[in-house]
């Protein structure tokens, strides 16, 4: 029998917050507290002025603005009538670096996080997130990281928070009742209590006890946690064995009544050159670290490749469980490909897991495959699909969409890494809200957001009154949850046996929990081919089961009625003329409902129409005086017209770069002795269908390649074609048969530094040691073509030799003192096209100050 005093006790609690939210003051228009920036504490090295280096920059209020540079704090108290949430935001400018700049936001005494302000050349306005503030005076202080930021105000107001109002709608529109019903409770508990969650041991832990931490919790709460966190790593094409997680998540939610949520280590082969598929990997030799494997994510989403066929046997050994588990009317809150941004970034320079090291857009690849084969191919309907997403500001390009995601969750490890406040060795009870409503609204609120993983629970003081309105919270195993340099005891006491928190014996039977009868549609996928012979209205029969079709959705737009749809009685017509206008891929029109889960359309547009050709794919050329020629590619235009040609950025000059005619375009070599060394992508475009690209190996035999026993192999950490920070990597290789000291060897790495400016160099990690790294930066006496500077890295004499066959590894990193950025597209050492170490001619090794590997620009 339920607790119904807990129950009733937990309705006055939510009603009590409610109460709050309603009673708090409101202002429309006038904030609670503004301070001109120069009317606030100043550290003696900021300066209140009205215009940067002679230029004036009007549009500021006051008498000035506070000039930021790269050092100084702007501090100021503000008193606010309640202890709650607020809202802190700054007018200013920023106008020196696309890519933002740092500041550091503390609040009574503790620093709150970083913030990048973004590049603006008006004054403009940026939100510090929410923050909680206590009854009375509170100081507050904004200081400089990288700086170089005009602060005009500071504004401290109450903070409009979301209403965590979210629907019961699933991504899978043929999601099982047991989903849809979870579903449902999941929703209606949100923002107004924290499901308790606990994950388990993997791979037979605590020899094999996988109770440990659940009898620990019981023992110390009288309470058990309402979900269970499992691993599906162990099913896998390489060691795979039966650990029993699928049999323990049928016991956990059928006969224990719990909620089941799962995450997906999956391994690859540490050296997947060598692997066979379907080979035996013992599980030493498998790895899910991209630093440990030369495994390609990039080809993991193209058909045909070893790669691709891999992911694919994963994602077969994956569905057998889910299978064996929809078979037994098992819901799963299922978290695959989790933590994939890592530290940042939109290349995958800070992933932690394979799946994210190729960067967002392929993830969201990977992510979409995934999701079509499990829930299309294998016709796997019990999943609640969750999307972990951090929140930097390049946080948003890795998010799925909504039409395959139902949760957002954040892993919280802020005990030891990443906290703010300064302490160490103790729990940080922090209930992180500004990351919660950052997170509410990278969806708009459309998505819940839940605590996927955490070293320590948040106290309840914090959830409550923060109003951090998180759906669950699931520490790690382990010292994660015991150990008290993570949780203090009392903490999980209080949280466990409190009416916020919800536990195992409080959770419903979400088996015989019916849903509302939604409606339905038929076909739910169909295809549209946008070839003008073959293209048609669809037709879409509608069961409405009782409810009523209030609009249909492509994305964030709404499609018009009697115009690019009608309906009539149950049958629905998407017009032609409305899906030629979308883009070939696959699209999701979602049909709103009053009520029930929206059953969703999937849309393929093809085209048929006959693509343009070219002829050859592939050609080579040589810069050598006597041997360069121009390179002929023939067309076969299929009806189409060519419209340009482009490499890189640059558009080539019809009569300059090249000549055409109807069959025929002769690329001329004086525009292609500008290439670069190596492969070069030349892109033709035309008027229909797809692009055409032929790829230009370029090469000059009239310089001659040294031959040594020394090989360099680089890649670059950071892809982007514009960066305050080049990170690259180097491979020193000793491919002879003697000893090489490393005190001998000299690497060059050839950029252009884009405006003068001091640099600074640091090794982040070198396995011979980072103090035994030497970094210098020679201006070029004469630039020449992508080059006009050079960091050189040498070696100590404590780096010691490399014996034949060893090689060292270096992972380097430098920036302009002012954080200027420098654009990578046009440095001669620079490659965006790998991000694993390759051999790379266009670094340069020397011996002893002779050249013996690469070719010098």
């Amino acid at each position: 029998m339920k607790d119904w005093l807990k129950r009733a006790s937990a309705t006055m609690l939510a009603f009590t917050l409610l109460l709050g939210l309603l009673t708090a003051p409101v202002h429309a228009n006038t904030p609670l507290f503004t301070i001109e920036a120069e009317d606030a504490q100043l550290t003696s090295d900021l300066q209140v002025v009205t215009q940067i280096y002679g230029q004036p920059k009007p549009g500021f209020s006051g008498s000035g603005f506070v000039w930021m540079q790269n050092s100084g704090t702007i501090t100021f108290t503000v008193t606010v009538p309640e202890t709650g949430m607020y809202a802190i935001s700054t007018r200013y400018m920023q106008e020196l670096s696309p890519n933002g700049r740092l500041q550091y936001l503390t609040v009574n005494g503790v620093t709150k996080g970083s913030y990048m302000l973004p590049y603006t050349t008006e004054w403009s306005n940026f939100d510090l997130g929410f923050h909680k503030l206590n009854q009375g005076s509170n100081t507050i202080e904004l200081k400089a990281g990288w700086g170089f930021a005009y602060i005009d105000t500071l504004t401290v107001d109450y903070a409009d928070l979301d209403p965590l109002d979210v629907q019961p709608l699933l991504s899978d529109p043929w999601a099982t009742p047991e989903t849809q019903a979870l579903m449902n409770y999941l929703t209606e508990v949100y923002g107004d209590h924290i499901i308790s969650g606990q994950q388990e041991i993997y791979g037979s832990g605590n020899d094999g006890n996988y109770e440990l931490e659940f009898d620990w919790i019981y023992d110390l709460t009288g309470k058990y946690p309402a979900i269970r966190g499992f691993d599906f790593m162990n099913y896998n094409p390489l060691y795979g064995w039966e650990d029993g997680t699928t049999d323990r998540m049928i016991e956990w939610v059928n006969n224990r009544g719990g909620i089941a949520t799962a995450s997906w280590h999956i391994n690859v082969p540490r050296n997947f050159t060598t692997y066979q598929l379907g080979e035996f990997v013992d599980w030493k030799d498998a790895t899910y670290k991209p630093t440990e494997t030369n495994f390609n994510t990039a080809n993991a989403v193209v058909p045909g490749t070893k790669e691709y066929q891999y992911v694919m046997m994963t994602i077969e050994d994956l569905a057998e469980q889910l299978q064996i588990l929809q078979d037994n009317h098992v819901p799963v809150i299922f978290r695959p490909y989790h933590e994939a941004e890592g530290n940042g970034g939109l290349n995958g320079e800070g992933a932690w897991f394979w799946w994210a090291s190729a960067g967002a857009e392929v993830y969201k690849q990977l992510w979409d495959l995934l999701y079509t084969e499990l829930t299309e191919t294998y016709g796997l309907h019990n999943l609640i699909w969750t999307y972990n997403s951090y929140v930097y500001s390049t946080s948003p390009a890795w998010y799925p969409g909504d039409d395959q995601v139902d949760l957002v969750g954040y892993d919280k490890y802020n005990t030891i890494y990443n906290r703010h406040d300064g302490l160490s060795g103790v729990p940080n009870e922090d209930a992180i809200t500004a990351i919660f409503y950052q997170l509410v609204n990278l969806t708009n609120g459309k998505k819940m957001v839940a605590m996927t993983e955490n070293d320590t629970v948040p106290s309840l003081q914090n959830l409550t009154e923060e109003k951090a309105g998180w759906l669950y919270f699931c520490p790690w195993y382990g010292e994660h949850l015991m150990s008290t340099a993570f949780n203090y005891p009392e903490t999980l006491t209080t949280l466990y046996q409190s009416d916020y928190v919800i536990t195992l014996d409080e959770l419903p039977d979400l088996k015989n929990d019916n849903p509302i009868s939604s409606p339905s549609i038929s076909p739910t996928n169909i295809e549209f081919d946008k070839y003008a012979s073959n293209q048609s209205d669809k037709a879409i029969t509608v069961n409405f089961n009782g409810n009523t079709l209030t609009s249909l959705r492509a994305g964030a737009d709404a499609l018009i009625v009697n115009q690019d749809y009608t309906l009539d009685g149950s049958t629905l017509l998407l017009k032609k003329t409305f899906l030629v206008e979308l883009p070939v891929g696959e699209h999701s029109i979602v049909f709103d409902f009053n009520q029930g889960r929206d059953p969703v359309l999937k849309v393929n547009i093809v085209d048929s129409t006959s693509n343009a050709a070219i002829s050859p794919l592939n050609a080579t050329f040589d810069k050598a005086t006597n041997l360069q020629q121009d390179i002929s590619v023939n067309l076969t235009l299929n009806g189409h017209q060519l419209t340009s040609i482009t490499h890189e950025n640059y558009t080539l000059q019809p009569g300059q770069d090249y000549t055409a005619s109807s069959d025929a375009v002769v690329l001329n070599s004086s525009y292609l002795s500008t290439l670069s060394l190596g492969q070069n992508t030349i892109a033709f475009h035309f008027s229909g269908g797809n692009h055409a690209g032929l790829t230009v190996n370029v090469v000059d035999s009239s310089v001659p390649v040294p031959v040594s026993d020394l090989m360099i192999q680089a890649f670059n950490g950071s892809t982007s074609a514009s960066t305050n920070g080049i990170s690259p990597k180097f491979k020193v290789v000793n491919t002879g048969d003697s000893a090489i000291q490393l005190s001998d060897v000299k690497l060059r790495y050839y950029y252009t530094v884009d405006g003068e400016s001091a640099q600074s160099f640091w090794c982040d990690w070198a396995s011979i040691g980072s103090a035994n790294v030497i970094g210098n930066f020679v201006k070029l006496a004469t630039p020449v073509t992508k080059a006009d500077y050079y960091l050189e890295i040498g070696f100590t004499s404590s780096a010691g030799i490399l014996n034949p066959g060893q090689s060292a590894e270096i992972q380097a990193r430098f920036s302009k003192n002012d954080w200027s950025d420098y654009n990578q597209t046009n440095d001669y050492s620079f490659k965006a096209s790998s991000n694993e170490f390759v051999n790379n001619e266009q670094v340069t090794g020397y011996m002893n100050d002779q050249l013996v590997w690469g070719i010098e620009p």
